[in-house]
């Protein structure tokens, strides 16, 4: 394994590695005003959701890299302590990529990107209509954590509303992850699409406890067809099947079939020698 100590890169090396190592990143699309009322919109990969209750998001527009700048939304968020994020998928990724031109301070991003503006309920920064999911926050903190190039600026913000546009919805009224169709930032200019070509279901251990890799039959634990997935599936259920395991690497082969989609009963029978 290749060891690394931050220290030993540059900046550019060093945020290089880390945004290809941690993706996918969804991305935010913050729409901020200055207190001139210039309207700025940009997206920031550094964001994500840390508080459903209070409902509390936080994105970072970090210090330019190359020359140690600020970006226009940390200037206005200092100014005017309000910020739209708009949920960024497939549909308009083109555009979201336009809008992340650094444009002169004053022009309109909306504009140059063609998105559609409109007015917010509660506060001053406009909506972006052309988003799933826009999200109306008041920022309740900023936090520095550093002065040179790189450094972030986590803009903590508390979501006082939220709107969705309807043809996302499922019959339920619920948001529906296919139809969303999101796009998540990866390194580069690598991006992430997340559809029904890709998107894959893991049931979560909630209420019931797996039995865990260490209870697993030798036969099965040590099998040479097995992936650590697999293992994974078949040491997430509670107990064991009674009976004797088959090591046949055949009998293996045909339950890895039956996990790949998800029969993971159905594995387990087949396993066990009749």
């Amino acid at each position: 394994m290749k060891t690394i100590s931050p220290k030993d890169l540059n900046n550019l090396q060093l945020q290089t590695l880390l945004q290809t190592a941690i993706a996918p990143r969804p991305i935010a699309l913050a729409s901020t005003i200055d207190k001139d009322g210039n309207i700025n919109l940009s997206p920031f990969s550094f964001f994500n959701m840390f508080s459903s209750n209070p409902p509390v998001v936080i994105f970072s527009p970090a210090r330019r890299v190359r020359d140690n700048t600020t970006k226009h939304t940390l200037e206005n968020v200092l100014e005017i302590p309000e910020v739209v994020i708009g949920i960024v998928n497939f549909k308009i990724v083109q555009q979201i990529s336009l809008a992340s031109t650094e444009y002169e301070k004053g022009v309109n991003e909306f504009v140059k990107s063609g998105l559609t503006m409109k007015d917010s309920d509660v506060v001053r920064p406009k909506l972006i209509d052309d988003c799933p999911v826009n999200l109306e926050c008041k920022v309740l903190e900023i936090k520095h954590l550093g002065t040179e190039g790189g450094a972030g600026n986590l803009v903590i913000c508390e979501i006082l509303k939220i709107h969705v546009r309807e043809e996302y919805l499922n019959e339920e009224g619920n948001l529906d992850q296919m139809k969303l169709d999101l796009v998540a930032r990866l390194g580069g200019n690598w991006y992430s699409r997340n559809n029904e070509n890709n998107l894959f279901e893991v049931p979560k251990p909630l209420v019931t406890k797996g039995i865990g890799f260490d209870l697993l039959p030798n036969e099965i634990k040590y099998s040479i067809v097995f992936t650590g997935n697999d293992l994974g599936m078949l040491a997430n259920v509670e107990k064991l099947p009674n009976g004797d395991f088959h090591s046949d690497e055949s009998k293996h082969l045909d339950a890895q079939k039956l996990l790949l989609e998800n029969k993971i009963a159905e594995a387990w029978n087949l396993l066990i020698q009749k």
